[in-house]
């Protein structure tokens, strides 16, 4: 029987698939069954679908994608089919979520009640596709546009509260949504026609100038911040049918659009992202069993920018944290530019000026090693330098607690060797955020060959809790993330060397949809942080050194970014604007001319293949190496760290997208051109083993 209990005359179907009652093969048959069950019954006059523990449905059962279980009959269409069509009323009660599937499975229902509480969402969006079981048809016609454009197109969730007065919900409570769902279900039951989502008049535009403006507007949002995604525009598209065809025809633009966005590479690429991202928690060689240490306190060694980005991230998460310099002026310079950033985020409507004044009031400066014995973690954030961690690590070592985790922040450091400046190097770690550490989402977890399992199973823990992405990887110099930027910067400027010019390289890698240019990115930086991580390169590696001359004379002459009002670009006082500069021009002629180099025209094409293909063969290197699990974990690293389009997957996942074998072919093509260095086109072995097995990084 798929009904689980009749109270009175009321039939109550409970959708039991934990953890969130994805709606997989064997939930829809009983759904579908419930239904039919219910119609066919005398003493049953109405239905209540609910869902258990907590949860309505969280939409379609991850665990089944990419299985036959997926399309398998009944699908979610068949059983909405089987609702509307259903001649007693059927009344969804929603707690704790209703999104994707969850919410079209509700909008189907003929009434809804929800708990006030209760996240409703749509966000499809987010995997590259739109709703593909009537949801940008039903959704408008209850919300309307403007309501059900932003949720549609954002995929961001809504509190059920917040769309009370609207016709999605015939009853928004505090308690018990069930309870309140069997009576209301039992009072209209036997009222007569039972009202369809479909055939409801869709609400009109309230969008000052109608529908046309609202759909300029959005088209104009989507140019500017979703640039290179299919899927938003198909989005917009579908909801604007809402208002203009009847619905049968509404539904057909949804199909259409569903069926070409999920063969789509865009969607794969957002599909692969979604599971990358949950992937990378996993530690194959660690029990998820292994148990953690605490963390109620956490230290942070340095408050400039990087340190207090992450004090921020700690007192975000309601985790007291002391931030420790050992002078008075650097630390009031940061402990102000904290604060400034708190109230840059009232002043946006992001923070409450309470809740900006509690996260700050978690964070405390001090001045002495002393003051921060007692933290469960301390986070070194000093100068980039050796000799300065050996000292910070000395002092840790002589007053932190026993079982105190030991964390250095360093972007290229050998991990093991910091670890060997104290006398318990299974309390010490890597936790490389990236700038500005309380935006970016990457926290690179760099595992030493002593670290305690539990050290790392803690710190991957802790990422999430502070909302990071968290990626293991072993140690080597610029660990995952920036040893592969290496060559991508090798190949930027040896573009430049020969024929293009920075603007060009910029404007291509940033129309192929990286969030930035290499050069924007390093005057954003600041041009003198790669020079002082050369210096020491060079003294490890020499051949290195002609590679970057052009980068080192840029620093030479002390144009060091955004910092400096000048680098690759020019900057006006206050301005971040980056306007090309025909001293930089000059500067690269007379390199090129020293070095007899003639310029050559560069189109595009080659410019995105180069750093791209640098990159990815860099990236087999790492992972053939163990300093990265997973190509996928490769992808998370650039897709959260770095800017790489998430439509594309990460450089990994493009790489298969393109076929490893064509990768192969172009770097060989690279290789053979008179300007090229060979040697850096050579095929890392596992790339090369992969293209002649025609197989993938990625599954």
């Amino acid at each position: 029987m798929a009904i689980n209990t009749v109270d009175a005359t009321v039939a109550v179907i409970e959708m039991d698939n934990p953890p969130v009652n994805g709606l997989g093969h064997a939930l829809r048959s009983t759904i579908d069954a419930g239904v039919r069950e219910a119609n066919a019954r005398d003493d049953v006059s109405a239905v209540v679908l609910v869902g258990k523990a907590n949860v309505f449905s969280g939409g379609a059962d991850i665990r089944e994608f990419n299985t036959p279980a997926a399309s398998a009959a009944p699908r979610l269409a068949d059983v909405i089919d089987t609702i509307e069509a259903s001649a007693k009323p059927v009344i969804a009660a929603i707690h704790g979520v209703a999104m994707g599937g969850g919410l079209e499975l509700a909008l189907a229902c003929h009434y809804r009640l929800s708990t006030a509480d209760a996240q409703i969402a749509l966000p499809e969006v987010k995997l590259g596709i739109l709703p593909g079981a009537g949801g940008t048809q039903r959704l408008p016609r209850v919300v309307g546009f403007d309501q059900a454009a932003t949720m549609i197109i954002t995929g961001a969730p809504v509190r059920a509260r917040a769309l009370s007065e609207t016709a999605l919900f015939d009853a928004v409570v505090e308690d018990d949504v069930r309870a309140h769902a069997v009576a209301f279900a039992a009072k209209i039951a036997g009222d007569g026609a039972l009202p369809l989502v479909r055939e409801r008049e869709a609400p009109p535009v309230t969008h000052e100038g109608g529908l046309d403006a609202a759909v300029a507007a959005w088209e104009a949002r989507i140019a500017k911040t979703m640039r290179g995604f299919p899927a938003p525009p198909a989005c917009l598209d579908a909801v604007r049918a809402a208002f203009t065809q009847p619905f049968a025809e509404g539904m057909d633009v949804e199909r259409q659009h569903f069926e070409r966005l999920v063969a789509s590479d865009a969607s794969k690429a957002q599909r692969h992202a979604f599971f990358a991202e949950r992937t990378c928690a996993k530690i194959p060689d660690i029990p998820r069993e292994t148990a953690t240490r605490a963390i109620a306190k956490v230290a942070v060694i340095g408050c400039g920018t990087m340190g207090g980005g992450i004090a921020m991230n700690f007192a975000n998460a309601g985790i007291p944290v002391a931030v420790l310099e050992t002078t008075q002026e650097p630390l009031d310079r940061g402990m102000a530019i904290i604060e400034g950033n708190y109230a840059a985020s009232v002043k946006r409507g992001r923070l409450s000026q309470g809740e900006a004044d509690k996260r700050a009031g978690l964070i405390t400066p001090v001045l002495t090693y002393d003051a921060i014995a007692d933290a469960d973690l301390v986070i070194e954030a000093v100068f980039e330098e050796m000799d300065v961690k050996r000292e910070v690590f000395t002092k840790l070592d002589a007053v932190m607690k026993p079982g105190a985790i030991l964390a250095t922040n360093t972007s290229t450091l050998d991990v093991d060797a910091i670890a060997a400046f104290t006398q318990r190097p299974q309390d010490v770690v890597g936790m490389h955020f990236f700038s500005p550490a309380n935006v970016m989402r990457l926290l690179e977890i760099v595992r030493g060959k002593d670290a305690a399992d539990d050290v790392v199973q803690t710190t991957m823990k802790l990422a999430k809790t502070i909302g990071k992405v968290g990626v293991l990887s072993g140690v080597c110099d610029g660990f995952i993330g920036n040893r592969m930027l290496e060559p991508y910067i090798r190949q930027s400027l040896m573009l430049v060397m020969e024929g293009a010019r920075p603007q060009q390289v910029d404007a291509a890698l940033q129309r192929w949809g990286m969030a930035m240019g290499p050069f924007r990115m390093y005057d954003l930086a600041g041009n003198d942080v790669g020079y002082r991580i050369r210096q020491r390169r060079y003294l490890e590696r020499p051949a290195l050194k002609p590679f970057y001359v052009l980068s080192d004379r840029i620093c030479e002459l002390e144009r060091f970014g955004q910092k400096s009002g000048k680098g690759w670009y020019r900057y006006e006082p206050g301005d971040r604007t980056a306007h090309p500069d025909p001293d930089v021009d000059a500067i690269i002629d007379e390199v090129r001319a020293a070095r007899g180099i003639n310029p050559r025209p560069i189109d595009d094409e080659e410019i995105v293949e180069r750093c791209v293909f640098a990159l990815v063969n860099e990236g087999a290197q790492v992972l053939d190496e163990g300093i990265a699990l997973r190509a996928s974990d490769i992808d998370v690293v650039w897709m959260t760290g770095y800017g790489f389009p998430v439509y594309r997957g990460g450089p990994m996942f493009y790489a298969d997208t393109r076929g490893l074998d064509a990768v192969v072919a172009r770097m060989g093509a690279f290789a053979d051109t008179a300007s090229a260095d060979a040697d850096f086109w050579k095929p890392a072995p596992l790339l090369q083993r992969l293209a002649d097995g025609q197989k993938r990084f990625n599954g």
